[in-house]
């Protein structure tokens, strides 16, 4: 099993928050206004998973691409002792077979959300590379506390891997993507993926990924109270996860919180990508530091200005455009050719520094 870093984070000092870019500041003000930063504490999950108001629900039809996707709700193995789990399984009708394909775990704190959240803009990067996206229904905390949400996130890994040939996947062709709370479990997948020997991974895309239960981190003080998502809703979502009192403890598990792994080496290629202005900031620099330091292989984007998933909300943005086509490069370079280090052990080869800008279908 991985080790872990139990050591608290050495308090910095920290100037005023970074500024928000100029296109992005108007779009945050009216956020703030119907959900402040903090907005997240234990008394207030139960709302916090009621539909916004105004916010379309992402249907079947909206998946399908006008025909473009084929779209099933699978129920599949969950792990040992523990429920089925349901996976949204969106294969593309006219691409290449076998064809690459995303495995997406969804944010939402580890508190909220579902498969369909975030799964359009997971599609408007699958789309042009003719990749299938399967997107897991975990279990949410606090009524499912670690290790339930990766635990289930990696059951179903392990399903699509060893249905890749009926689903028309390439199982050699997969990366595993998430966007906040997603993106920290999509780590510990690739952590677990790694030290249980398998399934193969070709890559992972984290997006703004909360990594690190300590939350000490000098941009975690920084944007208190200011944002979409700071440090006390953080804390909800970490206590919720791990339960109360063990957060920033030295019993915290790597697979709830990857920044914890004290060797981040065999992991595979890794995309990550977070603002300036957010409150993930400076763990996801230091894990993707972390990874250069061990070997692997990776590529960071700081977008100079942005906050947490800036790119949902405001995606005609110039700083948006160039977060997205950032993305695409990424996945257009591991999955449009048949990688030979997407093994769950690989270490890679060179690596990139940071840049501030910088079928058919079973029924």
């Amino acid at each position: 099993m991985t080790s872990h870093v139990t050591a608290p984070s050495p308090a910095q000092p920290v100037g005023p928050p970074p500024p928000f870019d100029p296109e992005l500041a108007p779009v945050l003000e009216v956020l703030t206004g119907i959900r402040p930063p903090d907005a997240y504490r234990p008394d207030t999950i139960a709302e916090m998973r009621r539909p916004v108001p105004g916010v379309p629900i992402t249907t079947d039809d909206i998946l399908s691409r006008d025909g473009a996707y084929l779209v099933r709700e699978k129920t599949v193995p969950g792990p040992a002792g523990a429920p089925d789990i349901a996976l949204l399984v969106c294969l593309p009708r006219h691409a290449h077979t076998p064809a690459p394909a995303i495995y997406f775990i969804h944010g939402g704190g580890m508190i909220v959300g579902d498969n369909r959240f975030g799964l359009p803009e997971m599609l408007d990067l699958a789309a042009p590379l003719g990749a299938a996206v399967v997107s897991v229904e975990y279990r949410l905390a606090p009524e499912t506390p670690h290790p339930g949400p990766v635990e289930d996130s990696y059951a179903g890994l392990r399903w699509l891997s060893e249905h890749a040939d009926e689903l028309g996947v390439d199982p050699a062709r997969v990366v595993v993507a998430g966007m906040s709370a997603g993106g920290g479990l999509a780590a510990g997948v690739a952590l677990m993926a790694r030290d249980r020997g398998g399934p193969a991974i070709a890559g992972q895309l984290l997006l703004s990924p909360m990594l690190d239960d300590r939350n000490d981190s000098p941009s975690a003080r920084q944007m208190r109270g200011i944002g979409v998502w700071d440090d006390r809703s953080n804390e909800t979502g970490w206590n919720a996860l791990l339960g109360e009192g063990v957060r920033g403890g030295p019993d915290v598990s790597p697979y709830a919180a990857p920044a914890r792994a004290a060797d981040l080496s065999g992991l595979p290629p890794t995309f990550i990508d977070v603002g300036s202005a957010e409150t993930f900031r400076d763990e996801d620099v230091a894990f993707a530091s972390r990874l250069w330091q061990a070997g692997g292989r990776g590529e960071l984007h700081v977008w100079p200005g942005g906050f947490h998933g800036f790119d949902v909300v405001a995606p005609s943005a110039a700083i948006s455009r160039d977060a997205i086509a950032a993305r695409a490069a990424w996945l257009r370079r591991r999955l449009m050719r048949r990688n030979t280090d997407a093994t769950p052990r690989s270490t890679g080869g060179e690596s990139s520094g940071p840049n501030e800008s910088s079928n058919r279908m079973p029924r």
